[in-house]
């Protein structure tokens, strides 16, 4: 059982994050905010796919003034992407459900304090972002753009809105790299209560960012490290939630699912398995009960896997078993398997 860290609990609209509350998975739009019809129409690709929290770039008061039309026609949490001009932080807190910034561009304190009193105002938090590339030049000199450096940065940042009377404060360091990612937030946790945001920044494409992400944010969770995270793709949007999902689910944090339990292709396997296993995960996608399903192409390992797990698949030569619970219920000929391994998969399913 993994044991995560007590973090305080704050609000991103009606989505809870750190405490007891579950680890949520975000995202963000890659279109102009300013285009509010595109914009909202991503959102609402995130949200049917599966997002609990959504970003969005704010640079100009083009885009921040469309926030307002945004918020009124989507249904998830708004969170407003900050960079260099504090200015666009105050219009979109008028509206927005929380405010990220980056202390390493943002200013001076007199311009983070606004921000503060902003979300003061309306009581909402704030996120401060600190990224590896872009840290305050104080300590980019001390430090470089180390793990170290991230820490002592957030450290200030936060110190600096906690004496403002500011505590709905969630934190993120992100470097473009597995080592520094893990290294920052490991040397944070202890230091902070504050719910933490896991990511790593400029991850890559789909394949790139899929291994980054699954080592760093897998490590960071089995730590008990982590109460909301993204992960970042270069042009996806519905995919980043999906392999979110899955580092959740296939580290242990999340019991939802099947968990499609496969052998390697090797030269023992006698029947089609790689078509077997796509059409199964293709029809059990919408199931949301926990099942360990197996799916063996042949029978030095499928016996032993099929004790295991709750409805398992054991192909022979043009024939094959299928079992629940370990107990053979059927024996049929290859191309009548899956489907009556479905009929048991599924009933598994409505049993719960």
């Amino acid at each position: 059982m993994i044991e995560r860290y007590k973090t305080n609990k704050i609000y991103i609209g009606d989505v809870a994050v750190g405490g007891d509350a579950p680890i949520s998975v975000q995202s963000m739009t890659y279109s102009k905010t300013r285009d509010v019809e595109a914009t909202v129409e991503q959102i609402k690709r995130l949200h049917f796919a599966g997002c609990d929290i959504v970003r969005v770039a704010v640079p100009d008061y083009e885009d921040a003034n469309a926030l307002k039309a945004i918020k009124e026609q989507i249904k998830l949490p708004l969170v407003a992407d900050i960079h260099f001009n504090y200015r666009l932080a105050l219009i979109a807190a008028e509206v927005v459900d929380c405010i990220r910034i980056n202390p390493g561009n943002i200013g001076n304190k007199t311009r983070v304090k606004e921000v503060v009193k902003a979300c003061q105002n309306r009581n909402i938090p704030i996120r401060i972002g600190v990224n590896s590339g872009s840290l305050e030049k104080e300590f980019d000199i001390k430090y470089g753009p180390t793990a170290k450096g991230m820490v002592e940065s957030a450290l200030y940042n936060i110190k600096y809105l906690e004496d403002l009377g500011f505590n709905d404060i969630k934190v993120s360091l992100k470097a473009s790299d597995v080592q520094r990612t893990v290294e920052a937030y490991r040397m944070l946790r202890p230091l902070s209560n504050h719910p933490f945001h896991l990511g790593v920044t400029e991850a890559g494409t789909k394949f790139h960012s899929t291994v980054k992400s699954s080592i760093a944010l897998g490590t960071l969770l089995l730590d008990g490290i982590g109460d909301t995270m993204r992960v970042s793709m270069t042009g996806e949007l519905e995919e980043e939630i999906t392999v979110a999902r899955a580092i959740l689910k296939d580290s242990g944090i999340v019991k939802d699912g099947v968990n499609i339990i496969s052998c390697p292709t090797c030269g023992r396997i006698e029947a089609n398995l790689v078509k077997a296993v796509a059409e199964v995960e293709k029809r059990t996608k919408h199931i949301k009960i926990p099942l360990d399903i197996s799916v063996m192409g042949c029978v030095v390992n499928a016996i032993g896997e099929a004790k295991h797990a709750d409805v398992a698949i054991a192909f022979g030569k043009a024939q094959g078993l299928v079992m629940v619970k370990g107990e053979v219920v059927a024996k049929l000929k290859e191309d009548e398997l899956v489907d009556r391994f479905m009929l048991e998969v599924e009933k598994a399913a409505a049993n719960g």
